[in-house]
């Protein structure tokens, strides 16, 4: 039966991965709908919540604010909680109820600008999408709205993008990057740096790209900028234990895209006989390689392990369970937008 879940629980959503995103960046976060998504996103997907003071709200939209499209109550209660607070932006995020109402969000936009004195930004995120399409969203209108000026470029300076506990499912996730490269100013926007650090975007040397949902705002940048950049993530070789041995084994990488690459170049050089990378998430061509899956169903992950004689497997330990009669080696990778689990946790 298509999209029945026997093992897996519901990924993060797509207004998730935008709330991600922003969570750092001293902004107003007004989600978009009557309470649910926001009480899903402050208590499943977003592990800063009990860390980090953040302004997320939700627009408390009643049956009625809904059915007849009320955007005027939602201007007002936002333009009044930026009276009250001390925010550099405000952003609406989309759910699925003014997905179903056909919300107008450049409207809402207009009509908001004309209230505050601060930027808007809007993303029609509709919870029928995952995490990385938020990201993907809220990435691209943060470098619009704020990275607006070329400044000179400062060598060693390293911008990363994707750097969420989504995508990276580590809270020390800045500092450990940081350490990778130690004669460099490592900048992980979004996570452990502010909203100065992306209005000096344009200042990056290069960027690092490590997650998929970023890449299409490190090719905006490139595009704008000028700024070179590369994919991969340092930390994802924490997966790959020194003792496994990888010597002429077939083995099969389930993480998000980039993670997962990363994984598969060390292994390679570990001298793997071959490395297929699998994803429940977005696949951007420019890293997938021949033989790489897509996964939409329980059954195609089942299918898979089932036909590709495969020695060993790196994925989230929730994925473990699905696979009892896997006779291999099960290496855990935690992914917090599949499983909820950090690293270590």
């Amino acid at each position: 039966m298509r999209g029945l879940r026997k093992y897996l629980s519901p990924f993060a959503p797509d207004q998730s991965g935008a709330v991600s995103v922003l969570y750092e960046l001293g902004g107003l976060l007004a989600i978009c709908d009557a309470g649910g998504c926001t009480g899903n996103v402050c208590g499943f997907d977003e592990p800063r919540w009990t860390e980090k003071k953040s302004a997320v709200f939700s627009a408390g939209l009643r049956d009625m604010d809904a059915i007849l499209g009320r955007d005027e109550k939602l201007v007002e209660k936002i333009a009044q909680a930026v009276e009250n607070l001390d925010v550099e932006f405000a952003a609406i995020i989309g759910t699925p109820v003014p997905a179903v109402i056909g919300t107008d969000y450049r409207a809402l936009k207009k009509m908001l600008s004309e209230r505050i004195d601060i930027p808007v930004l809007t993303m029609d995120t509709d919870g029928t999408r995952y995490y990385d399409s938020g990201e993907e969203k809220a990435y691209l209108a943060l470098f619009q709205t704020f990275a607006t000026e070329k400044l000179p470029t400062r060598p060693g300076r390293i911008g990363v993008l994707g750097a969420t506990p989504q995508d990276l499912s580590d809270l020390d996730a800045p500092e450990k990057l940081k350490a990778a490269y130690p004669d460099h100013e490592v900048i992980c926007y979004g996570m452990g740096s502010g909203l100065e650090e992306v209005k000096k975007a344009s200042s990056a040397e290069i960027n690092l790209v490590a997650a998929p949902g970023a890449l299409k705002a490190a090719r905006y940048l490139k595009q704008t900028f000028g700024i070179p950049y590369e994919v991969g993530c340092p930390l994802a070789l924490e997966f790959v234990p020194e003792e496994a041995r990888c010597e002429k084994k077939r083995v099969l990488v389930v993480h998000q895209q980039v993670m997962a690459h990363s994984i598969r170049e060390e292994l390679l050089r570990r001298g793997a006989k071959s490395v297929t990378v699998a994803s429940w998430f977005m696949m951007d061509p420019e890293l997938t390689k021949e033989g790489d899956i897509s996964l939409t169903e329980e059954d195609d992950f089942l299918e898979l392990v089932s036909k590709g004689a495969y020695d060993m497997i790196i994925a989230d330990s929730a994925m473990e369970r699905m696979i009892p009669d896997f006779d291999g080696c099960f290496v855990p990778a935690a992914h917090f937008a599949l499983s909820g689990k950090l690293v270590d946790a």
